[in-house]
């Protein structure tokens, strides 16, 4: 089987994760808001694209909802809580994920914190057969250096490059109505 890196994502098998960008927690992100910005931009090229986009949230009551600018992107029913880190120890994120269909073969993650949730996550996702791309921009930690490590770690078993080299490769040609409804996130 070939390394993720080696794999392309297509658009009718991928999905976007979006893991835990909260209040209280993205108070203490590094770089929060242009974390918050880029999930917000894949999550809104995700939309427009009609790819699926899942959200879950670590433990809501003690660590809020969503930031800004991603309230109300996600519809509510695509957001799991959970107090597990690894998304796939969750029986109700995993049943969500299996009602998009079995099509979906591919995971495209972002949020917080690197080295804990998306970590834990891609390991859990590569573990239940997904390929597993990590966004690089849009994911982060309290300190560089453990999102640095994390992003190192994940891209020995999955794949890891920037928003816009996910949304491209999703796109796959220009011209068509799907890249101009894209354009106005990604300018």
């Amino acid at each position: 089987m070939p390394h993720t890196a080696t794999r392309l994502l297509h658009p009718q098998r991928s999905c976007l994760v979006v893991i835990d960008p909260q209040e209280k927690l993205m108070k203490v992100i590094n770089k929060a808001d242009k974390i918050a910005d880029r999930i917000a931009m894949l999550v809104n090229c995700f939309n427009a694209l009609e790819i699926p986009v899942l959200g879950t949230t670590q433990y809501v009551k003690g660590l809020g909802p969503f930031v800004e600018p991603l309230t109300g992107l996600i519809p509510e029913e695509r957001i799991v809580d959970k107090m597990e880190f690894n998304a796939f120890s969750n029986s109700d994120f995993v049943d969500s994920l299996k009602n998009l269909g079995p099509s979906i073969n591919s995971l495209v993650l972002c949020g917080v914190e690197a080295h804990i949730c998306v970590y834990q996550t891609a390991v859990g996702a590569v573990n239940a057969g997904y390929n597993v791309w990590v966004a690089t921009d849009a994911v982060s930690s309290r300190e560089k250096r453990n999102r640095r490590d994390a992003l190192d770690i994940i891209s020995r078993f999955g794949a890891a490059g920037p928003s816009e080299m996910i949304v491209y490769q999703l796109l796959e040609r220009a011209g068509t109505p799907q890249f101009k409804a894209v354009l106005p996130f990604i300018k």
